[in-house]
């Protein structure tokens, strides 16, 4: 394992695709691992590539962000996986450190389901975490100032349900595990628990907390130990050293009152920046290539390089909505509304995005996953058309599949 981590307008037009052709690829052989091939292979149009470069170089020329990677999966076989713009703005003479595959990008949220998600789904096949047990049960102090977060379990926490609030910059005066679990548990709730879904930085946090405190280790080791090195995922992981990789980590925001100027390395969230760079809502890093290996585990059952990594049966019920009136999985997210995941994801498709410009979506039902990598909230100011590229990338990639018919998602408007 790599000892880089320390232990680790758009145009919509531009989404048309080609359309629909009757012919069906070839049985494929199944494949341990992902395997580069053209888009043909596996039933696509052979002009997706084109069709995702243009929807890259107008959002850089939009300055949705000054760079970015994509990384497209089907069947087992990378049909796409490529790098745009600079890491960094370019400077005066239009230089820049080129984005490719192997460039780390801070994934925020997204830190919420590879990292402590994963790490839950494990320790419930392990018998050592039970989701209908209550938070209290695992941390005493949780509802020592507060009587009704005895009502919360850990259920509640993956599908933002508890009541807790959303968030707040306890960042400007809390540091470390232990002050922010103090001050997440005497704050007032939003809801009562049960009742309500608020997406909440706190529950994954506290979720943190709970695995830690059932292993005995910080969430970056166990993650590297268990989940990364055994998938190969060696670009991924909390705390890169900025001394060996400073040239492939891409910049989010600048921050001089706090944190000395430019972030390149370290977490943009400041609640995670303040509780050391390891959290469980925010603060991995990784590269559009360790993430498409990530998404294929996913899509192939929990295995990836001949390891099982969780069970196909645990990867189905976590990915599966989890009641009316959400669309909250375990952890994850689902097609919903006016999403990220664009128009014609499928009603088993589950993923997330993250803060800095990041996403990931897999589709099993068609086998397709998208991972989408950019550093939105640069110094220039955060973006916020990236939420158009992501749609209209998840169109692109669904409307290139010419083996199977295009359903259109109601999003409701």
């Amino acid at each position: 394992m790599s000892r880089s981590f320390r232990p680790l307008l758009l145009v919509l037009s531009l989404a048309a695709c080609a359309p629909h052709r009757p012919a069906a690829p070839a049985p494929l052989a199944p494949v341990i691992a992902l395997t580069p091939a053209p888009p043909l292979t596996v039933g696509m149009s052979p002009e997706l590539g084109a069709r995702l470069d243009s929807l890259a170089r107008r959002a850089i020329q939009d300055s949705v962000a000054p760079g970015m990677a994509i990384a497209v999966g089907r069947w087992g076989r990378l049909v796409h996986l490529a790098g745009y713009g600079t890491l960094d703005w370019p400077d005066a003479q239009g230089h820049g450190t080129k984005v490719d595959e192997r460039s780390l990008y801070d994934l925020a949220s997204l830190t919420k389901v590879i990292a402590t998600t994963t790490s839950a789904m494990l320790l419930e096949e392990e018998g050592r975490l039970a989701l209908d047990s209550t938070v209290a049960f695992y941390l005493p102090e949780f509802a020592a100032a507060d009587s009704l977060k005895r009502h919360i379990t850990v259920r509640m926490l993956l599908t933002h349900t508890g009541g807790l609030e959303a968030g707040a910059p306890l960042y400007r005066t809390a540091r470390g595990r232990a002050e922010y679990l103090r001050q997440i548990a005497e704050r007032p709730l939003k809801a009562m628990p049960g009742t309500e879904m608020v997406y909440s930085d706190w529950d994954m946090i506290v979720l943190q907390l709970v695995l830690e405190r059932i292993t005995g280790q910080p969430l970056d080791l166990f993650t590297t130990m268990r989940i990364f090195a055994p998938l190969g995922m060696t670009d991924t992981g909390f705390l890169p050293d900025t001394m060996l990789l400073g040239q492939r980590l891409a910049p989010t925001a600048v921050d001089s009152a706090l944190r000395g100027g430019l972030l390149r390395g370290v977490v943009h969230d400041g609640n995670a920046w303040a509780m050391g760079g390891v959290s469980g809502h925010a603060g991995l890093f990784s590269s559009a290539r360790d993430l498409a290996v990530f998404a294929q585990l996913l899509l192939n059952d929990g295995r990836y390089g001949g390891v099982q990594l969780v069970r196909p049966e645990t990867l189905v019920r976590w990915t599966a909505i989890q009641g009316p009136g959400s669309s909250r999985a375990l952890g994850w997210d689902t097609p919903s509304g006016a999403s990220s995941a664009g128009r014609y994801f499928g009603p088993r498709s589950y993923g997330h995005t993250g803060f800095t410009g990041t996403s990931m979506w897999m589709d099993p039902e068609r086998g397709v996953f998208v991972v989408i990598l950019a550093n939105r909230v640069h110094s220039r100011g955060a973006s916020t058309r990236h939420g158009t590229l992501r749609s209209a990338v998840a169109d692109v990639v669904q409307q290139s599949i010419l083996d199977a018919p295009l359903v259109r998602r109601d999003v409701g408007r």
